[in-house]
């Protein structure tokens, strides 16, 4: 074997070396793409289904013609009320956990339509309540709540389209995007034992509300009692029960629209 031989072979298996990499680089990041995809999908696989009571209340609001369900929404109510009410859910969290809460908002004359988010997460569907309102032309007026996760995103297509709406109610949520140069009117709602809500982010953000935003705290309620979906992580108690946090919520939630109608 010649000295220029042995020179050829280093040199072709530098080559496939470098070859290889490219290769060796793209298996690497196939691999963390399917790694990332698994891990969200273990991620957005766990999350608060739908308690018995909302459950049980579906079917029978289904059955008599009052819950209406389509790919995108659950509405509960008539669609030619003068007001409607779009609600996102919090994060994680089974629209049909808001059905008794939209019921007893529907009993005050309101149109209220659940939004289904892509994974349960309304980050993915802030632009929901469009075709929701487009679907429903009936309806005059049209205000939007959303809860925890759902109040933040609620919040920012209210910033994005406040002609459209009347006001915004934030359950257990915070304004993230700025809504104080809008005429929006704003309610912030949350329970005295709410372990989640971060108070001081709450606090933070205040400066993004409209200027006639009022805050109400629900005495002895909590962060999971505006739907029925059972214990959160690091929540506290509802004392006074889910329904009756459900209750002082449809009677705010009525206050705020009549004072706007005056």
């Amino acid at each position: 074997m010649t000295l220029e031989t042995t020179s050829q072979e280093k040199q072709e298996h530098r080559h496939q070396k470098k070859r290889r990499w490219p290769k060796r680089l793209a298996i690497v990041l196939i691999a963390l793409v399917v790694m990332s995809g698994v891990g969200f999908g273990v991620y957005v696989s766990d999350y608060y289904e739908a308690g018995d009571t909302a459950t049980a209340l579906a079917a029978e609001l289904s059955e008599t013609g009052e819950l209406l369900e389509t790919d995108g929404s659950i509405a509960v109510g008539q669609s030619d009320a003068e007001v409607g009410i779009v609600i996102y859910p919090g994060a994680k969290v089974d629209p049909y956990a808001y059905v008794p809460l939209a019921d007893v908002l529907s009993d005050q004359g309101y149109y209220c339509v659940i939004a289904k988010m892509p994974f349960n997460l309304a980050f993915f569907g802030i632009n929901a309540a469009a075709d929701i309102m487009n679907s429903a032309p009936k309806v005059d007026q049209w205000w939007i709540a959303g809860h925890s996760l759902g109040g933040a995103m609620a919040a920012q297509f209210a910033s994005n389209h406040p002609s459209e709406l009347e006001g915004v109610i934030l359950l257990a949520a915070y304004a993230a995007s700025d809504l104080s140069v809008t005429n929006l009117d704003v309610e912030i709602i949350y329970g005295s034992n709410d372990g989640v809500l971060n108070r001081a982010a709450l606090e933070e953000n205040a400066g993004n509300l409209a200027h006639n935003a009022i805050t109400h705290v629900i005495e002895g309620g909590n962060h999971a009692g505006f739907g029925d979906y059972g214990p959160q992580d690091g929540d506290g108690e509802c004392s006074i029960g889910a329904p009756e946090q459900w209750r002082i919520t449809s009677s705010e939630v009525n206050e705020r629209i009549e004072a706007r109608s005056v």
